[in-house]
C-alpha cells in the first residue's frame, strides 16, 4: 500500500469488531513508532498508558465522548467498543502540558498510521472527562492530553469532496461520510 492509501485508511473509526483483540505487543509497536517521531526541542515529554484488556478498557470508555457532530447516535454502538486504548500523557516534570500539544498530535497521528499499517484503526478522542486521570490512578506529574481508541474497524467510511459543508454524517445505511476540502481549495 502506498503512503497516500495508508493515510486514507487511517480514519476516525467509531465501531470495532470486539472479536479481534489488539495485543499489548501491537500497542508497544505503535508507541515505538511514536517514540521516533519528531519532538519540539527534542524534549520527549510524552508518556503513554496502554490498555489492551477488557477490564481497563471499561474504566477508560465511560470517560470518553465520541462523534460530537452526530448527536442522535450512541457511538460506539453497543457490542462494538474499542478493544484497546492508548492514553497520551504529558510529563509536566519535563515540560508544561501546554507546550507539547504539537508533539501530542504528531505522536497520535504516528500511532494511528502504525495501526492502519497493522490492519487496525482508531479514533483520537480529545473530548474526555479529565477524571480519567484519577480513574487510572496516574501520578500527578502526568497530565492526560489525548485518548486514542483502537481496534479492528467494522464500519464503512467514505471520503468525498466537500460541496460547501464539511460536517461528517451517517447515511441511512449507517455509512460514515467524511467530506474533505478539495486540493484546489487548500493550495494557495
Amino acid at each position: 500500500m502506498d503512503f497516500l492509501e495508508l493515510v486514507k485508511n487511517s480514519r476516525s473509526y467509531r465501531s470495532f469488531d470486539g472479536n479481534r483483540p489488539v495485543l499489548r505487543e501491537e500497542l508497544v509497536k505503535m508507541v515505538e513508532c511514536a517514540r521516533f517521531a519528531p519532538s519540539a526541542v527534542n524534549r520527549q515529554a510524552l508518556k503513554f498508558f496502554l490498555s489492551a484488556d477488557e477490564k481497563t478498557n471499561s474504566v477508560i470508555q465511560p470517560y470518553t465522548k465520541w462523534a460530537g457532530k452526530i448527536k442522535h447516535m450512541q457511538l460506539p454502538p453497543a457490542g462494538h467498543m474499542p478493544t484497546a486504548f492508548v492514553v497520551i500523557l504529558a510529563d509536566t516534570g519535563i515540560a508544561p502540558a501546554s507546550s507539547v500539544k504539537t508533539d501530542v498530535g504528531i505522536a497520535a497521528q504516528t500511532i494511528l498510521l502504525a495501526a492502519a499499517h497493522m490492519g487496525l484503526g482508531g479514533c483520537m478522542i480529545a473530548a474526555f472527562d479529565p477524571a480519567v486521570h484519577q480513574a487510572l490512578k496516574l501520578p500527578s506529574n502526568l497530565e492526560v492530553s489525548l485518548v486514542i481508541a483502537l481496534g479492528k474497524p467494522d464500519e464503512e467510511i467514505v471520503l468525498e469532496d466537500a460541496k460547501g459543508n464539511i460536517d461528517y454524517y451517517r447515511d441511512e445505511d449507517n455509512v460514515h461520510h467524511v467530506p474533505k476540502r478539495t486540493l484546489g481549495e487548500l493550495i494557495v
